[in-house]
């Protein structure tokens, strides 16, 4: 017998921890067991886009992403490692988050949640941008085991400012100073000696501009903010952040494989 899915439940009724986005007026799932958390993956609700957005990419990451990177020219596997798991991060944390969310263990379980999906946002700030720092600074080995140690330190102090913030503006905040060490190091491939591929650049910079972009999307809550509880299920901004971050993911990689293609023929010049 197939059990009936529960009765939704509009904004002003549902727990005071999910009130987070009040231009969101209908369509939330009442408090559940994880039984019934997995059971919402099948009948339509406000988190359901969600789920789906994020849920999706990660099982054509998993699959996929290994067969595209060229291992065999790749001098040291864990930039080929560390590039993959920095692609998969953000949507393993995401989509446990947007599943068990109204989880009955209350503020707790939802807290805890959310601190999972901001650790997998900085992963992937932090993973991603290791393969970045060690071919932009290939022919500095001192100032690039520096600026690893730096840019860990910054992701560090990240991850606590994004996991411990209360509101979307301070998470949001918590990635700046990684977003400016990156623009440090695409100005050194412009201006300076770094190395790299031209045409990785331009992918980089459309990577964080996509992510920002989502980011900032989400912040201001439009297009639902402009009319409140049309984009209840579909094409609110927390939806249309997560398609962003799968684009910027997608730029990510991209801009990943133009390095390692090109780097594998570069020799730094003589000193």
């Amino acid at each position: 017998m197939v059990r009936p899915r529960p009765r939704l439940l509009d904004f002003t009724k549902t727990p005071s921890h999910l009130q987070f986005n009040k231009y969101v007026l209908t369509g939330y799932r009442p408090v559940s067991t994880a039984h019934e958390c997995v059971r919402s993956l099948f009948y339509m609700h406000n988190e359901l886009g969600n789920i789906y957005s994020h849920g999706i990419p990660f099982f054509l990451f998993l699959v996929l992403l290994p067969f595209s990177i060229p291992w065999r020219e790749v001098d040291s596997i864990w930039i080929g490692v560390v590039h993959y798991l920095a692609c998969l991060s953000p949507t393993v944390g995401s989509v446990l988050y947007h599943v068990f969310m109204n989880h009955v263990g209350g503020e707790h379980v939802y807290d805890t949640l959310l601190s999972l999906d901001m650790f997998g946002v900085c992963l992937v700030n932090t993973l991603g941008a290791l393969p970045i720092i060690h071919i932009t600074l290939l022919c500095f080995p001192t100032v690039q085991q520096a600026a690893l140690l730096v840019y860990i330190f910054l992701s560090a102090y990240g991850i606590y400012c994004a996991t411990t913030a209360r509101t979307n503006v301070l998470r949001l905040r918590a990635f700046v100073w990684q977003v400016m060490f990156r623009f440090s190091l695409f100005l050194f491939r412009v201006y300076g000696s770094g190395a790299g591929s031209p045409d990785s650049l331009r992918l980089f910079v459309i990577m964080d501009s996509l992510a920002m972009l989502g980011g900032l999307v989400n912040v201001i809550q439009i297009p639902e903010r402009f009319v409140p509880g049309l984009f209840d299920n579909w094409g609110n901004s927390h939806q249309i952040m997560h398609v962003m971050v799968i684009c910027s993911i997608i730029y990510l990689h991209w801009g990943t494989l133009e390095d390692l293609t090109w780097v594998k023929n570069y020799q730094c010049p003589a000193e």
